[in-house]
């Protein structure tokens, strides 16, 4: 369904940054427009949060527009997850149709912000994270994925769940780093040492 242009502000803008998102239409837009460039389906959860981790729209006002596009018919259900969506052909056609409304920056932005934010669902869901707690503490349980097979898994213990949260994030930043960290130091390759010690220095 084709969805008319107007230039009146409609929405909340709090905390939106200069020349974000300030009507229905034009969060529509982007919203088609993420996904006619990721080309593949996303789930609602990581196209809003694309667009409110560079503040160009509204949380709510967001949620709501995406949820109209399901109404509408330009988004539906994909078939390759229980929470994936997809465009339809009226949801292409606003992509193809409207995609210069939008401002180039706008685009590169919340475009950019969907690729972090999927490669980290993608090293999350490759690279196992658990937190077991128990009356003096939580132990932290990281496994490391070499896609066909398991590099790594250990053990830590911390004081309490705040800490095994914040290993939890910090693994997930590079796991790639922790294990070459953890190799070098078994295996005392200098090589493999100086890589390493490279790596955390960019991390900090």
């Amino acid at each position: 369904m084709y969805m008319a242009q107007n230039n009146i502000f409609d929405t909340f803008d709090e905390g939106i940054i200069p020349g974000g998102m300030r009507t229905k239409t034009e969060i529509k837009m982007l919203i088609c427009y993420i996904f006619r460039a990721v080309k593949k389906p996303l789930s609602k959860e990581l196209v809003v949060s694309a667009i409110l981790e560079k503040a160009l729209a509204n949380y709510f006002e967001t949620c709501s527009c995406f949820d109209d596009l399901v109404k509408l018919g330009n988004l539906k259900k994909s078939e390759k997850g229980e929470k994936l969506f997809e465009l339809t052909k009226d949801g292409m056609m606003i992509a193809d149709q409207l995609e210069n409304n939008l401002a180039y920056s706008v685009k590169e932005k919340a475009y950019a912000c969907t690729l972090e934010l999927l490669e980290k669902q993608r090293i999350e869901k490759e690279n196992k994270v658990t937190i077991t707690q128990t009356e003096n503490g939580c132990y932290v349980n990281c496994s490391i994925s070499g896609g066909d097979m398991n590099l790594m898994n250990f053990q830590l213990y911390v004081p309490d769940i705040n800490q095994a949260r914040l290993v939890r994030k910090n693994f997930h930043k590079s796991p790639e780093t922790v294990y070459k960290v953890m190799v070098a130091l078994m295996t005392r390759n200098k090589d493999l040492i100086d890589e390493a010690l490279s790596n955390i220095g960019s991390l900090l």
